[in-house]
């Protein structure tokens, strides 16, 4: 008999089976030539061990394969399992669901079939283990061996050793080499697209007629680095709301900027030796930075630290004070003689007078978490000098927020309905007022701030609390000098603001009933989106312990900016905290952005460009029921995405736009494209046709939430962005659902297609657990 080939094909990567034909030869050493070939697809359906004759090429599949080894080392065919399973049964069972489910833990981080597969390994562990003798070097070993060592993490310690006494015995390593080895290389997307509007950097101003919304998210702290709560509590998901509105038709504008005076950053300057305009310059910077590689288009991004911001606080202050809605009160506050000036509670360190710790700051203990009290703190020393201070009396302004209640709750009784605040913001916001509102201090003894201009508090800043929901507006005017077109015409805008929990009293009550005491006709409030806190793995995030992912973090990962925006969506807290953990990282970027959205994005355009000339298909044959009941469905749940986002439920409208995708992906299954061009080449491009109709369609529904993604579709696809790409979802809503199939005219050429997501492994999330566990970790 002339010499025989095995060849080992394989896809991306090897497989469990392919591994055991690889271990098998190793072990008994047939005369038979066993090779491994990179291959564009498997030799067949669920098999991929290809047995080669001189003269022709033949399919067997692994039990074939295994067999014929067995004969060429003169083994003799595949023994029995004890008294009645043969080997041959045992492969089947193995190279079916266990298999499945094996390779997706072994290879894809997949743990979501963990129990199912630990029930498995129990019942070979019971079943067929006690048949093995680990001392012998024959099939059998081989194949539980290569079956089993790939999955040790699932293994309990008992079967761990025995597996381990199997390798060493055999001389095999089931360390994953063989399968780093055989891997073959896939060239991923490298691409730097990115979204730009039209309309990027020019002056918008509302339009008479449609409908004006004005976006803000809450101004970040300009001193330090904004961790991904932060990044998700307000930023992104102001963002992702902006991108639909402007999607959806709207006339709108997003704000946002830094807001640098107050206490917090003279502290910051304090500790780096630094001035504090040199503070707010640094940290500017990376805040911008962090958030344009997160993909946030501002129509504005500025600052607090302006001439407009002076001029407008001051404005809006004249006008409360000369409304008659301030007045003075003198109350104690720290003072340190030495530095000649009161303390703000920042400035102020001590011994906390609730718990042990006996270095607290001013507003709130390390210790213990709990808020405090400066005045009460055990031992207070100042913070600059060391002096111990001593109480002593100052007068500041105060805004009356008592004489405003009435005119305060009328508004909110009025917006929270119209406007549909969410339960927890209005129950916030009238626990406020139905315990009575108190006079609040706008004043404080500071230099770094807005001047205080009424004469005798000139050398007062205004607080911080006061002056920083001004910067709103200050922005705005720094955008356009028409600001008033936006901020004073509740006529004609909408003011939608994004912010954590813990801004709603500031943003509902104080902000609101300052505007109030102005008498002007302000922009007040309109919809109010608010998240709870997002935690770090088993705790909070914490910049001075290390603890956590920080803005500047993310992209030393390497991991794309569309995957971080995904993840942080999908569990976006909104009505409770929730937590990132690297384990449901990784699962969701591969199980739901690679396994769903990838799946169906790379098959579609891969398709085209090999088998139809990588140019859009014509439709040349009549839609089926499949077909119509497809385009009907997708249209059905983009309804539903609609009503879902402009009721900003941010979170829902993520997974009804994975809900389309799923149905795209279920719709080439049971169309499959792939064999149907083998016989009607005409049906499987109408097919074709439907599906880019459709990836284009959903790369604009998703554009809000991953829009580098929609940019490589959009680049993949060859085109160019459009004033209809501007304004997609607004223009394809209420139409009849066949519009769907518009998107793309027939003929265009598309680009050679990569993958872009990529899978992340266990051990990577390990890796980055141990970076950012910080110095508790």
């Amino acid at each position: 008999m002339e010499k025989l080939e095995v060849k080992i094909v394989y896809k991306k990567k090897a497989s469990l089976a392919s591994f055991f034909i690889h271990n098998l030869s190793e072990v008994l050493q047939p005369t038979c030539k066993v090779t491994h070939k990179e291959g564009k697809k498997d030799p067949a359906p669920g098999l991929n061990i290809e047995i080669k004759y001189p003269d022709e090429d033949e399919i067997f599949g692994e039990i074939s394969a295994a067999n014929l080894i067995c004969e060429q080392a003169q083994h003799g065919p595949l023994p029995f399992f004890g008294k009645s399973l043969a080997v041959d049964h045992w492969i089947e069972l193995i190279t079916g669901e266990f298999c499945i489910m094996a390779e997706a833990v072994a290879f894809q981080n997949d743990r979501s079939r963990n129990d199912e597969i630990k029930a498995m390994i129990k019942d070979i562990q019971t079943t067929f283990v006690p048949e093995i003798n680990p001392d012998e070097k024959g099939p059998l070993q081989v194949l539980l061996f290569s079956y089993l060592s790939p999955l040790k993490k699932l293994l309990n310690g008992k079967l761990q050793a025995f597996v381990k006494k199997l390798g060493d015995n055999l001389g095999l390593s089931g360390d994953g080499e063989f399968f780093k080895k055989t891997e073959k290389k896939v060239q991923y997307s490298n691409s730097k697209a990115k979204l730009v509007r039209l309309n990027k950097g020019k002056e918008i101003l509302p339009v008479a007629g449609k409908r004006n919304i004005l976006i803000t998210s809450a101004l970040p702290y300009v001193n330090n680095v904004p961790h991904l709560g932060n990044i998700i509590g307000c930023v992104l998901s102001a963002d992702v709301y902006a991108r639909y509105a402007r999607l959806a038709g709207h006339n709108a504008i997003y704000i946002c900027g830094t807001d640098e005076y107050g206490t917090a950053t003279e502290t910051k300057a304090l500790e780096e030796g630094k001035s504090c305009q040199e503070i707010c310059d640094h940290y500017h910077a990376i805040h911008k930075k962090i958030y344009e590689w997160f993909d946030c288009d501002f129509d504005h991004f500025g600052r607090t630290t302006t001439e407009e911001q002076t001029k407008i606080a001051q404005s809006i202050f004249w006008d409360c004070y000369n409304n008659g809605y301030t007045y003075e009160d003198t109350v104690e506050q720290l003072y340190c003689s030495s530095c000649d000036k009161y303390l703000a509670d920042r400035f102020v360190v001590g011994g906390c007078y609730l718990c042990p710790f006996d270095d607290a700051k001013g507003d709130q203990c390390d210790g213990c978490g709990k808020l405090l009290d400066a005045m009460l703190l055990k031992n207070p020393r100042c913070k600059v000098c060391g002096t111990t201070p001593a109480p002593k009396e100052a007068t500041n302004l105060y805004l009356d927020l008592k004489k405003l209640q009435g005119k305060l709750d009328e508004w909110v009784d009025e917006s929270s309905e119209k406007g549909k605040w969410s339960k927890n913001s209005i129950s916030t916001t009238k626990g406020w007022i139905k315990k009575g509102l108190e006079g609040r201090c706008i004043t404080r003894d500071l230099k770094w701030g807005t001047p205080v201009p009424l004469e005798g508090y000139t050398d007062k800043v205004f607080y911080v609390w006061f002056d920083a929901p001004i910067g709103y507006l200050s922005i705005t005017n720094t955008f356009t000098g028409d600001w008033e077109k936006w901020w004073k015409n509740p006529e004609e805008v909408e003011l939608y603001q994004f912010m954590g929990k813990d801004n709603v009293p500031f943003h509902c009550v104080v902000f609101p009933s300052t505007l109030i005491a102005t008498e002007q006709n302000w922009t007040l409030l309109h919809h109010i989106s608010t998240t709870e806190y997002l935690n770090y793995e088993s705790g909070k995030f914490s910049k001075t312990r290390g603890v956590g992912v920080f803005g500047n973090h993310a992209e030393e990962t390497g991991i794309n900016s569309e995957v971080w925006r995904y993840y942080l969506l999908s569990v976006r807290p909104e009505s409770n905290d929730s937590l990132f953990n690297w384990d449901d990282f990784a699962a969701r970027n591969n199980n739901e952005l690679i396994a769903n959205l990838g799946n169906f994005s790379h098959r579609a355009l891969v398709f085209t460009q090999k088998f139809l000339e990588g140019k859009i298909p014509e439709r040349k044959t009549e839609l089926l029921d499949v077909d119509n009941k497809f385009i009907a469905d997708v249209f059905e749940i983009f309804e539903e995405y609609c009503v879902t986002m402009e009721e900003v439920h941010l979170r829902e409208g993520l997974a009804k736009a994975m809900k389309i995708s799923k149905a795209c992906n279920e719709y080439m299954t049971s169309t499959e494209p792939f064999k149907v061009y083998k016989t009607d080449l005409d049906r499987a491009g109408t097919i074709l046709n439907i599906l880019l109709n459709a990836l284009r369609f959903l790369s604009g529904v998703l554009e809000p939430f991953i829009p580098s993604f929609s940019a490589k579709i959009y680049e993949t696809l060859n085109l160019v962005r459009t004033e209809q790409d501007e304004t997609l979802i607004g223009d394809l809503r209420g139409k009849p659902a066949d519009i769907l199939l518009t998107l793309l005219k027939p003929g265009h050429e598309i680009k050679v297609p990569n993958p872009i997501f990529k899978q992340i492994s266990e051990e990577q999330c390990e890796e980055w657990r141990k970076k950012f566990a910080g110095n508790s970790g």
